[in-house]
């Protein structure tokens, strides 16, 4: 009897353990079907139970999904515009812009086509068509304000280059985006050198007319410059207008892409930048205080010739700065840059005066 006693105990023990897990497990399988409720049978009344939450990952899902391309209110849809705009439609869909809008919108407003920039047509329709019953019309003959044409581009365009466009130059003085760039109309170039080896590769292109020919039609000085001797290499089709400007406005001045002067000319004639030993003041300053960016009659597009565009600067204490002999010593071939020809810095211990 003495030996069992020990086996009684773990045994009533083991027993003990098994009902305490069984109460347990029960307890739990009893709370679960309140935190997942089992849904009503068919004819219940169900207004009063407890609308599901949808996930964050469902509920992302659902804004990325544009809405059908139906008929929404005043909407229309681009398909009732297809029928009387075809020729229209042919150009359109075959731009960047749409492409986008036609085939992959990327928000609801993209997804409306014609009517995401003209606004709703259901007016139009009812009207057999017309101008007037167009909601938002683009060009000279709108009457829709240039504020209220720009708005429609600035809704999607109003990042990027085009993050600086409030009181901007262009948008101050009341150029519209319309008057240099199109959406739907074709580029067609006369028969030249240029539409032989520059045609584009399609008749679809953004801007009404092909750099610097699009910003010369305003800056006429520019033009006149750029026929000048000494020019920026815009004829020969090396650089354009946008090399250097952003036309839709920057926080530099004279809407430079760069922070100055300087940095615009340097992201090119790299050569020049320095570091150097020997610095020459002006150089470090601006380049256009001895250059004329946009062309010039003098050599190398100085804004006067030599000597004297260096005589602004430097007074007679060492070079005398009236006329000189051609076999003058002191203006050797009267050019400065004969004897100082590392005129923008020096890297040479001995090259103080910019003579090595």
């Amino acid at each position: 009897m003495r030996g069992t006693t020990p086996l009684r105990q773990v045994f009533l023990t083991l027993i003990g353990t098994v009902l305490f897990l069984f109460a347990t497990v029960n307890s739990f399988a009893r709370q679960q079907p309140s935190q997942d409720p089992v849904p009503s049978a068919q004819g219940e009344n169900t207004s009063n139970s407890k609308a599901a939450v949808p996930t964050p990952a469902a509920a992302q899902e659902k804004a990325k999904t544009p809405p059908p391309k139906g008929p929404d209110g005043d909407y229309v849809g681009s398909d009732t515009c297809i029928t009387c705009h075809d020729d229209q439609n042919r150009r359109f869909k075959s731009t960047v812009m749409g492409k986008v809008m036609l085939g992959n919108p990327h928000t609801p407003e993209e997804a409306r086509g014609c009517e995401a920039c003209h606004g709703p047509g259901r007016a139009h329709v009812e009207a057999g068509g017309g101008k007037e019953t167009i909601p938002i019309r683009f060009g000279k003959d709108s009457k829709n304000s240039v504020a209220e044409q720009n708005s429609v581009c600035m809704d999607c365009h109003a990042r990027g280059t085009h993050i600086f466009w409030k009181g901007s130059p262009h948008e101050s003085r009341g150029v519209a985006c319309v008057d240099c760039h199109q959406v739907k109309q074709g580029v067609h170039l006369s028969v030249s050198s240029d539409a032989r080896y520059s045609a584009p590769l399609s008749d679809n292109q953004g801007v009404k007319l092909r750099q610097p020919e699009l910003c010369l039609q305003c800056h006429q000085m520019r033009r006149a410059q750029l026929q000048r001797s000494s020019h920026m290499p815009y004829r020969e089709g090396k650089v354009t207008c946008t090399s250097c400007h952003n036309p839709h406005g920057t926080p530099n001045p004279k809407q430079l892409i760069q922070s100055s002067t300087n940095e615009n000319c340097l992201s090119c004639h790299t050569e020049r930048r320095g570091p150097f030993l020997w610095e020459h003041p002006p150089v470090l300053e601006n380049c256009a205080n001895c250059h004329e960016p946009h062309g010039s009659n003098n050599p190398q597009l100085l804004k006067v010739r030599m000597p004297r565009v260096c005589d602004d600067c430097h007074d007679s204490s060492r070079h005398p700065t009236q006329a000189q002999p051609l076999s003058s010593i002191k203006n050797f071939n009267r050019g400065c840059t004969n004897c100082h020809s590392h005129i923008h810095g020096s890297n040479h211990p001995s090259g103080s005066a910019f003579l090595r």
